[in-house]
């Protein structure tokens, strides 16, 4: 089954979400990303045990300083879903381009040019 996600997502393959630091999630605002989502292994279903878990943490942590500096923690996210569940992956990358398509562009991206 060949599915389709909008064109605008970049897909960044890691073995674990608990390797998601929360370096590499300020970098892409940083850089410039309007948006970033994760997307990890149902919760209790961590081939590492507690990755996602811990990514989770670091999700909410980054939200914070994302909201604190004016960048907007709602431009953040994470979803646990399943490598079976296709469908639910691009349902949740059409939903994250559509709201970050509404917030408007990253206001830290006026500080890079």
């Amino acid at each position: 089954m060949r599915l389709s996600y909008p064109t605008n997502i970049k897909i960044i393959k890691v073995p674990c979400t608990g390797r998601v630091d929360v370096m590499y999630l300020l970098k892409a605002f940083q850089n410039g990303a309007d948006g970033v989502y994760v997307a990890g292994c149902m919760e209790g279903d961590c081939h590492y045990l507690t990755g996602n878990l811990r990514a989770r943490k670091r999700i909410e942590y980054v939200k914070k300083i994302l909201d604190e500096t004016g960048v907007g923690g709602d431009r953040l996210e994470m979803y646990n879903m399943s490598a079976a569940q296709g469908p639910r992956f691009v349902e949740v990358a059409e939903e994250m381009a559509e709201r970050i398509k509404n917030m408007g562009p990253n206001p830290a991206k006026k500080n890079l040019t």
